[in-house]
C-alpha cells in the first residue's frame, strides 16, 4: 500500500499542512520540533485509529484547538485509490470515514492499510514489562486476521464484564452467583482461540525474526523466543481460572487469560531482558520490526507502509548502508524522519521513486 497525499488540520503542531508522497522512500528531515514525526504519526493514525506517539487522543489536537481533522489518499498494486479521513473533537471523540462513508467501528479500519513503525520507543519491547510485547503480538496478527481482531474485542468485553462482577463483590459484597460461571465459560472459549492463533502466527514469525536479525547483525547469534501462554490446553485454562477464583475475589480482577501472556526473548538461548547489552536490545528491536514487515510482505497482496522514526542516529555507518540498501532495492513505501539527512541522501539518491522533504523549525 502507498499513501499518495496527506492533509492535516490542527494535528499536533501543524495548523494546516498538505503533502504529496513518493511511492518509494520519503525522507522528512529537519530540527527537533519541526513536525516530522507528527506528519508520519498522522499516517499511522489513519491506518490504526491511534497515534504511535501518545496514548491519549486528547494530546493530539493542536494546542487549545479542541479537535483536529486528517485525511489521506491510499492506493495499492491491486486496489483503486481510496480516501480515509478522521475528525476528532473533545467530548465527541473520533470519527472515521472511507470514501466519505462513516465507519461504524474503529475495528473496520484495521488491516485496510497495513503499517509497521520502528521508533526509539521499541526499546521497551525487549527491556520493559509484558504490556508492550502483548501489544506487539496483537498488532502483528490483527492487521492480517479480522477474526483474531474480533476475538480480541470480544475477549476485552468479556473481561470487563467479569471484572465488574468481581469488583462488585469487593465493594458491595454482591455474591457472584452463576453469572460469574457463565462469563468463565465465555472467557475460556474466546481466550483459547486467541492463544491458538498466537501460537500459529508466532511459529511462522520465528523464522522471519532469525532472517532479519541475521540481516542486521550478521551471523554468529541466533534470536528466538518462548511464548508464555496462560495454559497449554483449553481444559488446563479452565482449571487455572477456577483455581484462581479465590484470589480474584480478593483483588477484584481476572488473573488468568491471554491478557497476561508474555514473550521471552532469547539470544543464543539466553534471556535478552536480563543479560542483553544495550546494543543487542537495539538490534533485536530492529529485527522484530523488520520481521513484522517481512511477515506482511510474504502474506499480503499489498506491501505494508514502513515508518522509521528517528532511528538512524543510533546506527553505525555499516548498518545504515545495509538498511538503506534493503529499502532502496525492495518495492514498498517507506517514511524516514531524521534530524541530519546527509548520511541518507548520499546513499539513496532522491529522484524518481524517492523524495526528500525538508521541515523547518516552527
Amino acid at each position: 500500500m502507498r499513501c499518495v497525499r496527506l492533509t492535516l488540520d490542527r494535528f499536533r503542531n501543524h495548523g494546516h499542512l498538505e503533502l504529496e508522497w513518493a511511492p518509494g522512500v520519503n525522507l522528512l528531515s529537519g530540527p527537533n520540533g519541526a513536525g516530522k514525526t507528527n506528519a508520519v504519526d498522522a499516517i499511522h493514525y489513519l491506518c490504526m485509529s491511534r497515534s504511535f506517539v501518545t496514548a491519549s487522543d486528547q494530546f493530539v489536537p493542536m494546542h487549545e484547538s479542541g479537535g483536529f481533522a486528517i485525511e489521506a489518499t491510499f492506493e495499492g498494486d491491486i486496489r483503486a485509490p481510496f480516501r480515509v479521513a478522521c475528525t476528532y473533537r473533545h467530548k465527541e471523540g473520533k470519527h472515521f470515514s472511507v470514501n466519505g462513508s462513516p465507519l461504524d467501528r474503529l475495528a473496520d479500519l484495521i488491516g485496510r492499510v497495513p503499517v509497521v513503525v520502528l521508533s526509539p520507543e521499541d526499546r521497551k519491547l525487549t527491556g520493559e514489562g509484558p504490556d508492550e510485547r502483548r501489544r506487539f503480538i496483537d498488532t502483528l496478527i490483527s492487521q492480517v486476521s479480522a477474526t483474531y481482531l474480533q476475538d480480541l474485542l470480544d475477549y476485552r468485553r468479556i473481561l470487563r464484564q467479569r471484572n465488574r462482577i468481581l469488583l462488585a463483590w469487593i465493594l458491595h459484597r454482591t455474591p457472584p452467583g452463576p453469572a460469574l460461571d457463565a462469563w468463565d465459560d465465555a472467557l475460556v472459549r474466546v481466550a483459547w482461540r486467541i492463544i491458538l492463533k498466537r501460537r500459529e502466527v508466532l511459529g511462522q514469525f520465528a523464522t522471519d525474526l532469525v532472517h532479519e536479525y541475521t540481516f542486521m547483525a550478521g551471523v554468529g547469534h541466533v534470536p528466538s523466543f518462548v511464548y508464555k501462554a496462560a495454559a497449554e490446553s483449553e481444559d488446563a485454562l479452565r482449571e487455572r481460572l477456577a483455581a484462581a477464583r479465590p484470589r480474584e475475589l480478593e483483588r477484584g480482577n481476572t488473573l488468568v487469560g491471554p491478557h497476561r501472556d508474555d514473550l521471552l526473548f532469547l539470544l543464543d538461548g539466553i534471556d535478552l531482558r536480563r543479560f542483553g547489552s544495550q546494543g543487542q536490545h537495539r538490534l533485536y528491536a530492529f529485527a522484530l520490526k523488520l520481521a513484522q514487515r517481512k511477515f506482511y510482505r510474504d502474506r499480503l497482496d499489498d506491501q505494508p507502509i514502513f515508518i522509521l522514526d528517528d532511528v538512524f542516529g543510533d546506527l553505525d555507518p555499516g548498518k545504515i548502508r545495509t538498511l538503506l540498501a534493503l529499502l532502496h532495492e525492495q518495492n514498498g513505501q517507506t517514511f524516514i524522519t531524521a534530524a541530519n539527512p546527509d548520511p541518507l541522501t548520499d546513499r539513496l539518491g532522491f529522484s524518481g521513486r524517492h523524495r526528500h522533504i525538508p521541515f523547518h523549525a516552527p
